[in-house]
């Protein structure tokens, strides 16, 4: 037997235009504005790395990421492969593991207003993810370096 799939977000016609346009122009703010972030992995096959902008949301220690194109895109396929990837928002990074995809028809783990926009474009997928068990520490010396180099304008 064969699991059902989700259905295709609405949307996922303008991933192309997405992918090629708005995710280059979203690059420079996604680091540091409230709800988003960018996720820095590797391609599975070329070894590529890439920076690929995403909403994201805390749930209490771990991160969750709405698939508004469905679980079948190539940074999720990436991130799985590897089973790690990098998240920087508000300016910080994270070292985060542990990806797994889920269905949340009802979108209860996202914040109210964007439960609502997520259930006009039918999204129901989502990945999670844990903070490496020592991340903690490479935040607090990563901090720490930052304000020992606070004139340095290519640190976090």
């Amino acid at each position: 037997m064969t699991e059902a799939k989700p259905p295709t977000p609405p949307l996922a016609f303008i991933k192309p235009f997405t992918t090629r346009v708005f995710n280059r122009f979203s690059r420079h703010f996604a680091g540091w504005l409230p709800g988003f972030g960018i996720i820095e992995h590797t391609g599975r096959k070329s070894g590529t790395a890439y920076r690929t902008p995403m909403n994201v949301f805390r749930d209490g220690s771990e991160w969750i990421f709405a698939l508004t194109y469905g679980s079948d895109v190539q940074w999720l396929k990436n991130v799985i492969a590897a089973g790690e990837c990098q998240l920087v928002t508000r300016r910080k990074r994270i070292e985060l593991v542990n990806p797994r995809v889920f269905v949340d028809p009802k979108r209860r783990v996202m914040p109210f207003p964007v439960r609502q926009f997520l259930g006009l474009m039918r999204v129901t997928e989502f990945v999670r993810m844990s903070p490496r068990a020592d991340d903690h520490d490479s935040r607090s010396r990563n901090a720490s370096a930052t304000s020992a180099n606070s004139g340095d304008a290519n640190t976090l």
